[in-house]
């Protein structure tokens, strides 16, 4: 089999088993036998190690010798893992983990933002005036992907700005944030006007150097954000 071949198999099994585990299917303790899933997904032992090393490194089994793999608490996953992130929003608990992510973000982003206003690059300031531009192009006629593509580019370019490097680590966890509210319906037809033009001001707070208002802004669309979801995943 060749190796892009192996890493369908395995990756066909990441989407199943993934999912069934952050979704509770199997309980903190479940013992998966590597050799009875090998038979159940159809496919070889060594797909199914590999299968299991990357699950292990997002801490969501361990593998014990005599044991098997077992599934450990969600407490010790790593929930930072964009991959994690992606099965969470997938299953019927997406509510509050869109909640709890959006909450880590509204603490974040408006610091990023301030911190942004003191260190972007000229490049940087043409780049974030750029998505926001268009976010205002693509926020009419439910063009959500395309809105989507510019929305998380601002959010990354504020985050990167910042000069933060543990900031700008954050990129991936917001863009599976935006692309989950969006992908799960969570979203208006057409995005918030209002939203929208926040997003115009904070690049403008961001080029002027104003970082009290790059901070306020940001703010402001975290807390939308917030209010978005008590409507719409209550």
């Amino acid at each position: 089999m060749t190796t892009e071949g192996s890493r369908g198999l395995h990756a066909r099994v990441l989407d199943s088993l993934g999912p069934a585990i952050t979704a509770g299917e199997y309980p903190a303790g479940s013992v998966l036998r590597t050799d009875e899933l090998a038979q159940r997904f159809e496919v070889s032992r060594s797909v199914m190690r590999e299968a299991v090393r990357v699950l292990e490194s997002m801490h969501l089994v361990a593998s014990r010798r005599r044991v098997g793999v077992t599934v450990r608490p969600a407490e010790e996953w790593n929930v930072y893992d964009p991959q994690v992130i992606r099965w969470r929003l997938a299953g019927a608990d997406r509510p509050r983990q869109l909640r709890s992510l959006t909450v880590l973000r509204s603490a974040v982003e408006p610091v990023a933002a301030g911190l942004a206003a003191r260190a972007a690059s000229a490049q940087q300031c043409a780049a974030l005036t750029e998505c926001a531009l268009g976010m205002v192009a693509t926020s009419r006629g439910q063009q959500l992907e395309a809105y989507l593509g510019h929305d998380i580019e601002f959010h990354r370019i504020v985050l990167n700005a910042s000069g933060n490097e543990m900031f700008a680590h954050l990129g991936d966890l917001v863009a599976e944030v935006l692309a989950g509210r969006t992908h799960h319906q969570v979203m208006f037809e057409d995005p918030d006007p209002a939203a929208v033009s926040l997003h115009v001001k904070v690049a403008e707070a961001v080029r002027e150097g104003n970082a009290q208002r790059a901070e306020e802004l940001t703010r402001e669309i975290a807390v939308g954000a917030l209010h978005e979801l008590d409507i719409l995943a209550p």
